[in-house]
């Protein structure tokens, strides 16, 4: 028979709720470990007095009760598992597991038995329902009745707050049975009375969470919170941690109690309480015991006289009566020296702690994080600005906490400190990258391969290429690529019109106006092709030779196939993963085959570059003259506009009216003259037209004479 036996998603049965976690059965005793607070319960196998199998809601349960009275009850057995669990029980702990089903009459009339911490109440032998008497926080009596209130539980959608017991007269003298029922149930219940003196007494303490200044009443079984608004009484039994956590500033000390259930204040509930202290205020304390007692009692981790920092006598007084460990920062270093970082969680500034075995932040809201409840972190830029990023941790529950604005030289040390636990990053091999290019890391396929960072790195590379294509080729239109000069063209081609039709008495001012017309339309002509220019700086050259893959590409095009064959269904992000294990956990041997192949693709892609970049040299001379040539007709073009102003102006001053109509243009109209020669000569005609008349009325005088 194994030595022990483990239970996943078994519910424990605390005050009404049902808090699921694992339940581990071991020749020691038993161990139940609360998924949701990490609280451990520990049962010795020498203290369990009986075990009860019975079926419940969930299932099927198991109840254990103790010597010292405590109950224990497990839901969400099968039953298919009692066997096994019996014949544990008889092994290793030497109990017989009985059977004992619930009563379901639906009988309201039976017995009440007292026994440990459970009031049952029972119709003949078999019990009805069971209430733990710890879970009662008021009993008041009446004539024959007794009235028990609970504990309200925050957990649950639903909670019970009061059940009455009719108690019928008995004919015994000098018993009553009202008051008989009251003092078992008030000598098991969980009624705070703060009867008899403080042990000690901490005056005016500054408490963050809940706000205000707090004297604090240590009594043996609780502590009392007593401010000049609310009062709070804590038992020690539902105080989960003790943390002692130094301010950054090296001067002050965070003391931080987290209990379940929390502290209620209304609607509002606190389950941290958050004391701040200066490091440089001192106290003695005189407790409110004898020294025998003290001694009896606290074992030598108190004494009847003490002294020091405030905090630390706190603390050392938490310490004890609580029997808790306190936990203190780790070795954590941040970049300034500090064991935290500063940080901005929800709308608030705090510190964020990283502890041995978990997070802990401060201190609105405080949150305590555990290792084994991480599902996994992330570190994301910064959404405001680059000087900072953030730190993301989300649980295993679905619950994602996001902690921001973290200054960037934080991240080595906070990189360094999760990996060192162990903990799953969510971008893992990003840690460089922040701070490199992803060129200097084309070999790290080696080590852990990332099909994502694979193809980042891939697309960094074909934007330089495209960038530095770009720059050398824009030089030249550099000057015309600022948009708001497109409307000032067309603002200044009216002015132009307007202006020539006013201004035509001078020969200088009339080659002033002409230049102007045609710079302008070179610019407005050169728009047109770089609105085209974009679409070509995006994509490469269809003719270009392709980038060679790398080994890894290589063997994965050959072996994609094979991977979904072995793995149906599989999708494009898994058959990602599982191409990267399977690289990984390939052989030295078979890795130098792809990259020999990774390498003759390479001298075959730089051999054809090589032709390419010939072809293409070739192809811009060609282009260059042809540039030239269309420049050079350009200039014929415009000497032939220019000789054409002047015959038209003298053919106005002989005939102003004709003239006037046929030969008058506006001054864009010249400049558009430049893309076409058959134009110009078409308006040369035009030209001579309008002069031939007045020779030809000349001749035709002559002849008469």
């Amino acid at each position: 028979m194994a030595d022990t036996l483990e239970f996943n998603e078994i519910y424990q049965e605390v005050k009404g709720s049902m808090n699921d976690g694992r339940l581990r059965l071991s020749r020691q005793g038993v161990i139940f470990k609360n998924s949701k607070t990490g609280k451990v319960d520990n049962i010795q196998a020498s203290e369990l007095a009986e075990g009860v199998w019975r079926r419940v809601a969930l299932g099927h349960g198991l109840k254990l009760l103790t010597k010292n009275g405590h109950v224990y009850k497990y839901d969400g057995f099968r039953e298919s598992e009692f066997d096994k669990l019996s014949d544990f029980f008889k092994a290793h702990y030497c109990l017989e597991l009985m059977e004992k089903d619930l009563c379901v009459k639906g009988w309201n009339w039976g017995t009440v038995r007292f026994g440990g911490q459970l009031l049952s109440f029972d119709i003949g032998e078999q019990p009805v329902f069971e209430i733990p008497l710890s879970n009662v926080s008021q009993c008041t009596t009446g004539k024959n009745e007794v009235t028990l209130e609970f504990h309200q539980n925050d957990d649950a959608e639903v909670s019970l707050m009061e059940v009455r017991f009719y108690v019928p007269p008995t004919q015994e003298d000098g018993v009553d049975p009202v008051e008989a029922f009251a003092q078992n149930v008030l000598s098991k219940a969980d009624v705070i009375q703060a009867t008899g003196d403080a042990i000690c007494i901490f005056r005016e303490l500054q408490c963050l969470t809940p706000r205000g200044r707090y004297d604090i009443r240590i009594y043996p079984t609780f502590l009392h919170l007593h401010g000049k608004t609310f009062d709070y009484k804590i038992p020690y039994t539902t105080v989960l941690r003790l943390f002692l956590l130094p301010h950054k500033d090296q001067r002050q000390m965070f003391f931080v109690i987290s209990l379940d259930p929390p502290i209620k204040q209304g609607q509002t509930r606190y389950h941290f309480l958050i004391l701040l202290f200066s490091k440089d205020e001192d106290i003695s304390l005189t407790l409110n015991m004898n020294e025998e007692e003290v001694e009896k009692r606290f074992e030598g981790r108190l004494t009847k006289n003490m002294s020091g920092s405030l905090y630390e006598m706190v603390s050392r007084v938490m310490k004890a009566l609580v029997n808790r460990k306190i936990t203190v920062p780790g070795n954590f270093q941040g970049h300034s020296g500090a064991q935290c970082i500063t940080c901005s969680y929800k709308a608030s500034s705090g510190l964020l702690y990283p502890l041995e075995r978990g997070f802990i932040y401060v201190h609105k809201p405080p949150v305590h994080i555990r290792f084994d409840e991480i599902s996994f972190v992330n570190f994301a830029r910064g959404t405001t600005t680059t000087r900072s990023f953030d730190f993301e941790i989300e649980t295993k529950q679905g619950t994602q906490y996001t902690f921001s604005s973290i200054e960037r030289e934080e991240y080595g040390k906070l990189f360094d400190f999760v990996n060192a636990k162990k903990l799953n990053i969510k971008n893992r091999g990003l840690k460089e990258g922040m701070k490199q290019s992803y060129d200097e890391y084309a070999d790290s396929d080696e080590d852990q391969h990332d099909a994502y960072l694979e193809r980042m790195k891939e697309e960094g590379k074909i934007r330089e290429e495209n960038a530095n294509d770009s720059s050398d080729g824009s030089g030249e239109e550099t000057d015309s690529s600022f948009n708001p000069g497109e409307e000032d063209d067309d603002v200044a081609e009216e002015f132009d019109s307007n202006a020539s039709a006013s201004s035509s008495s001078g020969d200088g001012d009339s080659d002033r106006d002409d230049k102007k017309p045609a710079k302008k339309a070179k610019i407005v002509k050169e728009h047109k092709p770089r609105k085209k220019q974009p679409e070509s700086k995006k994509g490469k050259d269809p003719n270009a030779p392709k980038r060679p893959m790398s080994a890894y590409m290589l063997w994965l095009n050959a072996s994609r196939e094979k991977i979904k064959s072995d793995h149906p269904g599989i999708s494009i992000t898994d058959l990602s993963k599982k191409a990267g294990e399977l690289w990984k956990a390939m052989s030295k041997e078979k890795k130098e085959e792809w990259d020999r192949k990774a390498e003759d693709a390479r001298r075959d892609y730089e051999k054809a570059m090589k032709e390419y970049s010939v072809g293409s040299k070739a192809d811009s001379h060609r282009g260059e003259r042809s540039k030239k040539k269309k420049k050079k007709q350009e200039k014929q073009v415009k000497g032939k506009g220019d000789k054409k102003g002047a015959t038209s102006k003298s053919s106005s001053s002989k005939s102003p009216a004709k003239g006037m109509s046929d030969s008058f243009k506006s001054k864009e109209f010249v400049s558009s003259d430049e893309s076409s020669s058959a134009e110009s000569k078409k308006e040369d005609s035009e030209d001579e037209g309008a002069a031939s008349p007045a020779p030809s009325s000349e001749d035709s005088a002559s002849g008469s004479d």
